[in-house]
């Protein structure tokens, strides 16, 4: 096939024709002709050489050039490429290091195989451009709806015609057993937008909470427009949801908008998710009152908040234990994905046994370590003292209030708890002695005898062998086993270690072993210990 005259326009007709049909730049398309023409060009010229095509946009007429460059006497590696600058003189009248000299050279005859290995070119180029656009298309369209086409299923993935490109909804983004036909219509959410190798990958999703969230949104006006705020939703798709709202305006009801004339605009919702029985609840800045609305329709007795867990325990009748939790545990589970809380439910019979034994194990403490009768035990306890360090550092005027108890009594009273906790610490310490503890680990701060004895007794006698561990070693955690999840114990748990106490005493120790630097090591427990990371997380979460 030669390049002449008779063809020449029709080059820029095959590019205007492609890039209509495949919406992307003409320019792009005679791009690829381009490198096309110069790869045939350089089979007959030369691998070695540097030859390029350029295509005029208005005549279609192709000029192929040999390009060679001047280098440094000591850089020349390609003498079809490059030249000296004592071989440029012969063609320029003052050259210097980086110019270059451009001939054009006479067009080639590609034969088939050149030919087919330019129609390749051209192909791939095109296609690289079309999904270049197809990616700038969709990636800003993340976390919307979008009405789309069923086109076929791929083992069980369900690839929908977006109108400019494909999409996949995979099984476990679908709702419950939804089948589809192809040429059915689909309304799904645009999950995620990858680049990848192979084109632009579009994840789709109707499981996703975003997506309930958006249904709403085009069903109320409210929200659309800013007055009422989703703050929270949580789904069990295909069966039941909860979504919290929150009214800017004080003359609007946030429920009441959400469900519409009649129900109107929940049931259209609903009727989008395959009947998915939908709570709106009332959102509240309060976590105890939130979550009391959260648990709806059962009712809650007494809600017991413990912030620094991000626990809360709630209270209800016995009648209303089973309404609390849910089939199979779904109504408590969608009110902890609500609230951002791990919920324990105790029906009332079962938190007064607790709360009685609490009351009789620390009434018996007193009792053993500071010489009490029962009846004075039980007036600290009373007073809300839970342990011997309350009694021992607590101001004094906070025992004084205690019926009976003078000066001089919560002296005497503070001087055996101090000297019962000074004992217990001396025999912790000798005990881990005992097992090996070195004196670089018994001087790090933060570390109590009894958490030294645990360490010991688990093998950490070092500091070194502190600043090996992992924070979920210390401080516990889960391992997700083929789906299910699996309890890690920690050596500092029955301390109340937190993980991310555990990660800075972990990285405090790898600075004073001279491992990693002051600056290193707040990056690391800003973003999780590197090595951590993908470890079990915290128990209880």
């Amino acid at each position: 096939m030669a390049i002449t005259s008779a063809n020449q326009l029709e080059l820029l007709q095959t590019a205007e024709a492609v890039a209509r049909e495949k919406m992307i730049d003409p320019a792009l398309v005679i791009e690829a002709m381009e490198e096309s023409l110069a790869r045939a060009a350089k089979s007959r010229y030369g691998a070695d050489m540097d030859i390029r095509v350029a295509i005029d946009r208005k005549t279609g007429r192709a000029t192929f050039t040999r390009v060679r460059t001047v280098v440094e006497d000591e850089e020349l590696e390609n003498e079809k490429a490059e030249m000296t600058v004592e071989t440029a003189r012969q063609y320029m009248a003052d050259p210097a290091v980086g110019d270059t000299l451009v001939e054009e050279v006479p067009p080639v005859d590609m034969g088939r195989i050149a030919a087919q290995s330019a129609k390749q070119v051209i192909l791939q180029k095109v296609r690289e451009a079309e999904r270049e656009r197809q990616y700038e298309e969709f990636k800003d369209r993340a976390g919307t709806i979008i009405n789309g086409l069923v086109k076929r299923e791929e083992y069980g993935n369900i690839i929908v015609d977006i109108g400019a490109g494909e999409a996949v909804l995979r099984r476990n983004e679908k709702i419950g057993r939804e089948s589809y036909r192809p040429g059915d219509r689909i309304r799904v959410y645009i999950k995620d937008v990858r680049r990848e190798l192979r084109g632009p990958q579009i994840f789709l999703s109707r499981t996703a909470p975003e997506f309930m969230e958006e249904l709403f949104k085009m069903e109320v006006p409210e929200i659309y427009d800013g007055v009422i705020e989703i703050k929270a939703c949580a789904r069990d798709p295909g069966s039941r949801a909860k979504i919290a709202v929150i009214s800017y305006d004080s003359g609007i009801d946030p429920v009441g908008a959400c469900v519409g004339m009649r129900g109107s605009r929940v049931q259209a919702v609903v009727n989008e998710l395959q009947g998915e029985r939908i709570d709106i609840i009332p959102w509240n800045d309060d976590a105890p009152t939130f979550l009391v609305n959260a648990l709806q329709p059962a009712e809650v007795s007494k809600v017991v908040l413990d912030d620094e867990n991000d626990r809360i325990e709630v209270v209800v009748p016995d009648e209303q234990l089973s309404l609390a939790i849910g089939r199979r545990g779904q109504n408590v589970r969608l009110a902890s994905q609500l609230t951002g809380l791990d919920i324990d439910i105790l029906t009332e019979e079962e938190e007064s046994k607790r709360r009685q034994a609490e009351f009789e194990a620390r009434t018996k403490l007193f009792m053993d370590t500071l010489d009490l009768d029962e009846f004075f035990a039980q007036l600290l306890v009373s007073e809300g003292f839970t342990n011997l360090e309350e009694v021992a550092y607590v101001e004094s005027d906070e025992l004084l209030v205690i019926d009976g108890v003078d000066e001089e009594t919560a002296a005497e009273l503070q001087a055996r708890a101090r000297d019962h906790i000074e004992e217990q610490n001396r025999k912790a310490l000798e005990k881990a002695r005992e097992l090996g503890l070195q004196d670089d680990l018994a001087a790090f701060e933060g570390l109590s005898p009894q958490m030294l004895e645990a360490l010991a007794a688990d093998g950490v006698k070092t500091l070194e062998d502190f600043a090996t561990c992992a924070d979920w070693e210390l401080a516990g955690g889960w391992t997700v086993e083929n789906g299910e999840r699996h309890k890690d114990d920690g050596i500092l748990e029955p301390f109340d270690m937190k993980l991310e106490e555990a990660r800075e005493l972990v990285m405090t120790a790898r600075v004073m072993l001279g491992w990693v630097t002051p600056e290193e090591a707040l990056g690391q427990t800003d973003d999780g210990a590197e090595d951590d990371a993908a470890e079990p997380e915290e128990a209880g979460a």
